[in-house]
């Protein structure tokens, strides 16, 4: 009757290491993602200043000036479709299928978020049973007091460690939903300006 618990209570006691290597290392892509995101957010709201300054003057004609005006940033997703869009105007297909992978990207890159939230806790509470929750009372229970600290830090740090990596991946997911929510709109406001005027001209 005891061979079940027993064999759980040791395959809850293998899991430990690799719950808690895994729990540091999303932690440590948890830090990286938080460091490139406030790279992110000075650069964007630097470019999206400038950008809706001369949102509402665009034009076929001052659409090329427009880009070079603009800040320097190869990386910048709005940029980098923009200059695609501004190349394409007279082709809908190739603009509308521009902007539906732009929205493919941007759920791609607001995955990593969604992964944070999901699997830190995930993980970090993993490490509480990973971390002998039955020694603890079974050390209580024999006086062994040093023991059952020793685990219940093991079991609360592992769950604080998944707390944080969440908090990150849910700070950044919502700020990067206003960004891509917004980039997508502009975007879709220039492809519509610029393709009305230029058939009119036509």
């Amino acid at each position: 009757m005891e061979t079940i618990p027993n064999t759980l209570f040791w395959i809850s006691n293998g899991l430990l290491v690799p719950v808690v290597v895994l729990l540091l290392l999303f932690f440590l892509r948890a830090i990286i993602l938080a460091g490139g995101f406030f790279g992110e957010f000075y650069q964007r709201m630097k470019l999206q200043k400038q950008f809706t300054e001369t949102l509402e003057n665009i034009t076929p004609e001052n659409i090329d000036g427009l880009l070079q005006q603009l800040p320097s940033a190869g990386n910048s997703p709005l940029l980098r479709n923009l200059s695609k869009l501004s190349a394409h105007w007279d082709d809908a297909a190739y603009c509308e299928h521009l902007l539906a992978n732009y929205e493919m990207e941007a759920e791609k890159e607001l995955g990593r978020s969604r992964t944070f939230i999901k699997l830190g806790p995930m993980i970090g509470t993993d490490g509480y049973p990973s971390s002998r929750w039955v020694p603890h009372w079974w050390g209580l229970a024999q006086g062994d007091i040093s023991s059952m600290a020793y685990n219940m830090q093991v079991a609360f740090a592992t769950t604080v460690v998944g707390l944080v990596i969440a908090a990150v991946g849910v700070i950044t997911l919502q700020v990067k939903q206003r960004w891509y929510a917004r980039e997508m709109n502009d975007l879709e406001y220039l492809y519509k300006v610029i393709s009305r005027q230029t058939a009119e001209k036509e």
